[in-house]
């Protein structure tokens, strides 16, 4: 379903964002393994390798400033084109409002805001302008940005104001490139995601460690979410994974700036 297309994923050396390299690759993508940590990332491309499929891995921090450009130039000169573009990387550093720092806050619209936006528009040339190309050569072909948002960036969520407003204007962000590029037949959409299992949604008991700080969800909060979820669980990263294979692949084509919301049904 996505032979020969070029598919850029960030933060896809893990989790959600490696399930969508795996199937994506599956499915006939080469693939652009994007993550700030190198073992990970290679063993995604050669796990894709080892299964028939094509990959290649960009190592690097999405927020900074240069990135967008580098991650780009990389894509182009390894596959000579970009065909989707996957905004999934990010982290959390919760906090309550009266307690949260500057940094702390700033960190989140970095990382969920600030680096898709960057992407975005680096990747202008090769989703806008080869759009509009083809289309005045009469030639259709589609090209998909998909951005991760939250379930808490539409409902809000206590301890993550700087989470929550980053990912609501990611939100934004999405259905503003959906008009202004969806003449272009740009895809630009969002995927809301509840509670799905990986290391930013697994007990904090844990202590693992992202950016200095600890991630997770105190066990008895987890337990909590579980239990108001109609379907009694998390979501599998597999899970995840497959609506945003939806909004990357040809059976979207006229799906256009909306937010796919994956939670099991839990909407409080």
């Amino acid at each position: 379903m996505m032979e020969n297309q070029v598919a850029i994923i960030t933060g896809s050396g893990r989790g959600v964002g490696k399930a969508c390299a795996m199937q994506m690759a599956q499915a006939g993508a080469k693939v652009i393994i994007s993550d700030r940590d190198e073992a990970p990332a290679v063993e995604t491309v050669e796990e894709i390798r080892a299964g028939g499929g094509e990959a290649a891995y960009f190592i690097g921090d999405v927020t900074a400033p240069e990135f967008a450009r580098e991650l780009m130039h990389f894509a182009v000169e390894t596959y000579g084109e970009i065909d989707v573009l996957v905004n999934n990387a990010g982290y959390t550093w919760d906090g309550m409002i009266h307690k949260m720092t500057d940094e702390q806050f700033q960190a989140m619209i970095d990382i969920h805001l600030m680096a898709p936006f960057r992407l975005i528009r680096e990747a202008s040339p090769y989703f806008r302008d080869a759009g509009k190309k083809d289309k005045e050569q009469g030639i259709e072909k589609y090209r998909k940005i998909v951005n991760v948002s939250s379930v808490a960036g539409v409902m809000g969520n206590v301890g993550q104001a700087n989470y929550s407003s980053a990912k609501a204007g990611l939100i934004g962000l999405t259905k503003t490139v959906a008009r202004e590029w969806g003449a272009y037949n740009v895809n630009c959409n969002a995927v809301a995601f509840g509670l799905i299992d990986t290391r930013l949604t697994q007990s904090k008991e844990k202590g693992e460690m992202v950016n200095g700080s600890a991630v997770g969800i105190p066990e008895k909060v987890r337990a909590m979410f579980e239990k108001s979820i109609p379907q009694g669980r998390a979501g599998t990263a597999e899970e995840a994974a497959n609506a945003i294979f939806y909004l990357a692949s040809p059976l979207s084509n006229y799906t256009n700036g909306q937010v796919l919301h994956i939670n099991g049904g839990w909407y409080t």
